[in-house]
């Protein structure tokens, strides 16, 4: 078993204990590892918020299909991406997100005509948030992007270093949570062949809560190139549920999407999405 897949597997089975842990985790009051009382629906709303004062540890793993030239390929993605919270007194809060992603592709053909099948990293991502306290339920950051092809061979995204601003806004009204986050990037460097990084990108969202701390989430990840003119744009619908194992707050969710538009070679049609998080309590 290749290191991806052995990844791969080890999140599933992890997701899918968490799920069958679901069965038995019923306490109204659970209490965190370090003996507090754990308010799992606020922990639920927070993670719902991409800029929240709270550490979490989020694996996503992503099947998409319709990708190549013929669109006769398939494509799996395992995101890592931890959300690293710093306070900076006065309630105001400094988001660091690095994102690094694993991609396998299977019989995906490009322009040589012959078809590829393999795995590799692809760029590693850093999005970074300058949250001020608004004393509101409105809430906005801002900050530098930077992305890195990090040797990436072509296969699995641009070779260029991409330079940018992220920003979001967001409100938290009761059991909603919505808003928009994106970045504008531009290619700073770099072989222009597979692809450059002068990007649009927009992720409208809206997350429900219930008291039972089950997450409804959509949203829309809008990716555009000005130099192919193209937008990749994947609808996705899913649920989330939060629990407690162990007095540590874990989240499982999965979900379909569907690629409305997608950008040459890019992946397209209906594919799936899951995902466990695992929250650090301070």
């Amino acid at each position: 078993m290749n290191t991806f897949n052995a990844v791969k597997t080890a999140v599933l089975v992890g997701a899918l204990s968490i799920g069958a842990a679901f069965a038995q985790e019923a306490k109204p009051n659970a209490s965190s590892a370090t003996g507090g009382p754990v308010d799992k629906v606020e922990i639920a709303k927070k993670l719902a918020n991409p800029i929240a004062n709270m550490i979490s540890v989020p694996l996503q793993y992503q099947f998409s299909r319709g990708v190549g030239a013929t669109q006769g390929g398939s494509e799996q993605t395992l995101l890592f991406q931890p959300v690293m919270p710093f306070n900076l007194g006065g309630g105001d809060t400094l988001i660091v997100r690095p994102i690094v992603a694993g991609v396998r592709e299977v019989n995906v053909q490009g322009a040589s005509g012959q078809p590829y099948s393999g795995y590799g990293i692809a760029n590693v991502t850093i999005e970074s948030f300058y949250a001020p306290n608004t004393n509101s339920s409105w809430i906005w950051g801002i900050g530098p992007y930077l992305q890195s092809p990090s040797g990436n061979s072509g296969k699995f995204g641009s070779q260029q270093t991409g330079l940018g601003v992220t920003g979001v806004v967001l409100n938290r009204a009761g059991p909603w949570t919505y808003g928009l986050l994106g970045y504008q990037s531009w290619s700073a460097g770099g072989n222009p062949t597979f692809g450059t990084q002068n990007n649009l990108y927009g992720q409208p969202f809206v997350a429900y809560t219930t008291k039972e701390a089950l997450t409804i989430t959509a949203n829309m990840e809008a990716l555009y190139n000005y130099d192919t003119r193209r937008t990749s744009n994947p609808l996705y619908l899913g649920a989330s549920k939060l629990m407690v194992i162990g007095g540590v707050p874990f989240s499982f969710g999965a979900g379909p999407m569907y690629y409305v538009s997608n950008t040459p070679g890019g992946p397209s049609g209906w594919g799936a999405r899951a995902t466990a998080t695992v929250v650090i309590l301070k």
